[in-house]
């Protein structure tokens, strides 16, 4: 079966010293991540188990004898023949799909990020372009988990933000579903805010304890075992990423969080200052009982 392996600058792994063109074999059965000689069917794989460093050896080996863990992303046997070194340079060519990419598992071009399926990332994970955040399906973020374009903040799905879990656009607040709030044209902080829609002292909102659930992620990564033949008919970059990602709505999103939150975040969510269960309906789509 062939194979790849990568190991330490001096061609160790876990103590055992490898050479080039040798065979090697024990007489115990494998046991996967525990006994044998480990390596996987794909490139990119072998990058989830070892540090993705110019210094680490990679080579293409032949694993012979008992073979087990054929069916997942590493296998593990008792006879193996280190084949031939393969290069920095050719490792990069194998694992990505796209051209210039110093990461991996990328299917877009110019990245330095890994798992990328757009151009010229440099965080993991993105779906878009031009992004330095990880997660996002938009295009120039340099935040995480935005499905929107140009947000320096975190989880929005409209565009120009540089808050968080936004669906409006350009604004610097959080969790607004209206476009630029925040205020224009002021040299001072006011020590009131608007949640809700009404006045509140800054410090409280400060003060106050938020429920776990409303800092919630827009896209999620599905890994590529776990798609649908759908999913992988309308991905066909995947088996390259190792997955996709999946972008949800963002209503879709408030509501799996809300699903998924235990009774003292609720209690928690009416407690907010100026909690306003209209107002909180209009934003996400919940009622809240």
């Amino acid at each position: 079966m062939k194979a790849y392996k990568v190991f330490n600058p001096d061609w160790t792994c876990n103590g055992f010293k490898y050479e080039v063109g040798r065979t090697y074999e024990m007489k115990e059965e494998p046991i996967l991540c525990e006994k044998g000689f480990h390596a996987c069917a794909r490139m990119q794989d072998c990058f989830s188990y070892y540090n993705f460093d110019p210094k680490n050896k990679v080579a293409e080996v032949k694993l012979m004898g008992k073979i087990i863990g054929k069916d997942g992303d590493k296998q593990a046997c008792n006879k193996i023949k280190i084949v031939k070194e393969i290069t920095w340079e050719q490792m990069l060519v194998m694992v990505n799909t796209g051209r210039g990419n110093s990461g991996h598992s990328n299917s877009g071009y110019y990245n330095s990020g890994n798992r990328n399926s757009g151009h010229s990332n440099s965080g993991n994970r993105n779906s878009g372009n031009s992004n330095s955040g990880d997660s996002n399906s938009g295009h120039s973020n340099s935040g995480h988990s935005n499905s929107g374009h140009i947000n320096s903040g975190y989880g929005n799905s409209g565009n120009s933000n540089s808050g968080h879990y936004n669906s409006g656009n350009w604004n610097s607040g959080n969790w607004n579903s209206g476009n630029r709030n925040s205020g224009y044209f002021n040299s001072i902080t006011s020590d009131e805010i608007l949640v809700f829609n009404k006045p509140c002292k800054r410090k409280l909102w400060d003060n106050c304890t938020k429920p776990n659930f409303i800092f919630f992620d827009l896209t999620r990564w599905i890994p590529f075992s776990d798609m649908t033949d759908d999913e992988k008919k309308n991905n066909p970059q995947a088996e390259t990423t190792g997955g996709y990602l999946k972008t949800l709505d963002y209503k879709e999103a408030w509501r799996q969080a809300y699903d998924n939150a235990d009774k003292k975040d609720i209690e928690l969510l009416k407690a907010l200052p100026n909690f306003d269960a209209k107002v909180f309906e209009e934003i996400t789509g919940i009622k809240v009982k």
